[in-house]
């Protein structure tokens, strides 16, 4: 390591530095041995465990690994299916909780996440991933940082091609100008341009919003959700 110079070994063995001779060592050695029983010697070749051991073990083994499994399915049933996760760059992060805030508490659409909220530890496109396979609804936050994050350009190509690869995913992504620094509509990517996007300063924002965001889209792509699951899961069992 850095900043640690070697350490230089004592030869003396430790009974030296408590005031031991070599000799007494070596006789006290000479006497634990002799003083040894057969019993004793024994234990230092244990027996290997028999069939009957080895059944237990697997069984004990396979009750725990059909706990775990049976916990994991727990987890599953207890994972909520989003009606929205916003896309944003990582300075319009409050941004983003102000406009999922407007979305849950002044529509009525939730639950709602941002990503930014996703959990820690994990790789982004395995969060992207299921960030955007967990809900029913892409929001793509543009504002004038969008353009300047790599990242941000990596989640709309990978929305729209998701949306046009699944089929219960079309339509499902949604491009937002929000109140403040959106990007203007010349500085949009050719891709987007194609996709109406909300307005949120236009006085039809709250009309556009009650069109999309349908409770019978939602519970349609919550029931595919939930079928792509289960048959995930009994593929991974059998």
């Amino acid at each position: 390591m850095m900043g640690v110079g070697k350490s230089k070994i004592d030869p003396c063995p430790l009974s030296l530095s408590w005031g031991k001779s070599p000799g007494v060592e070596m006789s006290q050695r000479r006497q634990r041995s002799v003083s040894k029983t057969p019993d004793d010697l024994s234990l230092c070749h244990l027996a290997e465990p028999g069939p009957a051991a080895l059944a237990s073990a697997g069984e004990h083994e396979g009750a725990e690994g059909r706990g775990d499994m049976s916990e994991k399915e727990d987890e599953d049933e207890d994972e909520v299916f989003l009606k929205f996760v916003i896309l944003h760059a990582e300075d319009d992060t409050d941004e983003a909780l102000r406009v999922q805030n407007v979305l849950e508490n002044d529509f009525g659409i939730k639950p709602g996440i941002i990503f930014a909220e996703m959990p820690c530890g994990r790789q982004h496109l395995q969060n992207l991933d299921d960030a955007v396979n967990g809900s029913a609804w892409t929001i793509l936050l543009l504002t004038e940082n969008f353009l300047r994050d790599t990242w941000c350009k990596f989640q709309f190509y990978t929305s729209l091609m998701n949306s046009v690869n699944r089929q219960h995913k079309y339509n499902s992504v949604i491009p937002l100008r929000p109140l403040h620094k959106p990007l203007p509509r010349d500085r949009t990517p050719f891709a987007l341009r194609t996709i109406n996007a909300l307005e949120e300063e236009s006085r039809g924002f709250p009309t556009q919003v009650e069109r999309i965001f349908q409770e019978s889209v939602y519970q349609i792509q919550q029931a595919l959700w939930k079928e792509s699951r289960s048959s995930g899961r009994h593929q991974a069992l059998s």
